[in-house]
């Protein structure tokens, strides 16, 4: 089993898919809530970065079930202004 250290590298050099498998592995085998919360937060970055923008919500919520403090709060958020970001004056030129 990979640790989270080892699944960010994959994370930030575009090694998505294994990454994933990874991450579920990890989530299966661990106990411990707290790195679970964060296995959920890493998962739910890299569905962020193949623009699966609907389980990248998915996991930054259960990562917040987790461990409210999570650092998935914040991304949660910035992701879901990013959905709802809607300018009428581009559409009205």
């Amino acid at each position: 089993m990979k640790s989270l250290d080892d699944i960010k590298l994959l994370i930030q050099n575009g090694e998505i898919e294994n990454a994933l498998t990874a991450l579920n592995e990890f989530i299966e085998l661990t106990d411990s809530s707290q790195l679970k919360s964060e296995a959920y937060y890493l998962r739910g970055n890299a569905y962020r970065k193949q623009a699966n923008w609907q389980q990248a919500l998915n996991n930054y919520h259960l990562a917040i079930e987790s461990d409210p403090d999570s650092p998935a709060v914040e991304a949660q958020k910035m992701l879901n202004d990013i959905l709802s970001f809607y300018n009428k004056d581009m559409f009205n030129q």
